[in-house]
């Protein structure tokens, strides 16, 4: 019995924590899964169980196929991009060319676009990249364009538009890390390399980038999840729209809410967002488990 009773202790003083991620967590998300299985609750007094109709209806949709579309592009470029800006910076930021004055300069030049929260960002690019705004008439007085660009109104530009957005607010993340990682790599592998014969080129791909690796894939995968989730960015830049050219499965999640009043529609698409996101968390776990032996 004490044998048993001490198993049953560790369990005791994890049991308000777990009863607390229940009821804030586990116990959200069953409801939306139940919910994603009526016709329409919260409208509907007596909602019917309707099975997986709510998720056919989506797949086959080409207003969430688009979403899709748009989410996964966003997601990737902003991925990509964050890694080699970040990497970039971090490595520039680690020479021994530079100066302490000139390197601590960089860093607050650098670092800046993550200060400001995503609701500071949407407004100031808003601004800068209004027909009649900063950016318009910086490319004006160049003669690298004859008319104003409709950066965000246009179906043709807003993807790429959003895209870069985030790309420019996110990569700081990417610097900051990489630069822990860089110089925690040990000078004498470089040493080494160099007296082998290897040059600037083959010390980064062989030493860097092996040294980098855990950093690189846990950074990307945790990335791949918040840029999927970005809701406010898009909200406040383009609103999903024009014409869905922006639309990602947050904006869209959000109208079929709260716009068109279809909960379980909604309900359907926030759970198939949850899965994606699981799926990429699972590979983050397994490679932290993998670093970790």
């Amino acid at each position: 019995m004490q044998r048993i009773t001490k198993k049953l202790v560790p369990f005791g003083y994890l049991l308000p924590t777990l009863l607390l991620l229940a009821i804030l967590s586990l116990l959200p998300i069953a409801m939306v899964f139940s919910y994603s299985l009526m016709d329409n609750v919260i409208m509907n007094k007596n909602p019917v169980f309707v099975g997986i109709s709510n998720y056919v209806d989506l797949i086959t949709d080409s207003a969430f196929q688009q979403a899709i579309f748009n989410t996964l592009y966003f997601t990737v470029m902003s991925v990509v991009f964050h890694l080699i800006l970040g990497l970039s910076f971090a490595t520039l930021l680690n020479t021994k060319l530079l100066g302490p004055f000139t390197k601590a300069l960089f860093r607050v030049v650098y670092v800046l676009p993550w200060v400001f929260t995503a609701t500071i960002i949407a407004i100031l690019w808003r601004l800068m990249l209004n027909p009649n705004g900063v950016i318009n008439y910086i490319l004006l007085s160049m003669g690298l364009v004859d008319t104003k660009i409709e950066w965000l109104s246009s179906r043709q530009l807003a993807l790429q538009t959003v895209t870069f957005i985030n790309i420019w607010a996110g990569y700081p993340f990417y610097m900051v890390s990489l630069l822990a990682g860089l110089q925690g790599i040990p000078g004498e592998l470089y040493e080494a390399g160099t007296i082998d014969g290897a040059n600037g080129r083959q010390l980064f791909r062989y030493i860097t980038l092996p040294q980098l690796k855990p950093i690189i894939i846990s950074l990307a995968m945790l990335d791949f999840i918040w840029t999927m989730h970005q809701f406010t960015l898009i909200w406040m830049t383009t609103g999903g729209g024009p014409i869905r050219a922006t639309e990602m499965l947050s904006t869209f999640t959000y109208k079929a809410a709260f716009s068109s009043y279809e909960f379980s529609r909604a309900s359907a698409s926030a759970f198939i967002i949850l899965v994606l996101s699981m799926i990429v968390a699972l590979f983050y776990v397994r490679q932290q488990k993998a670093s970790d032996e």
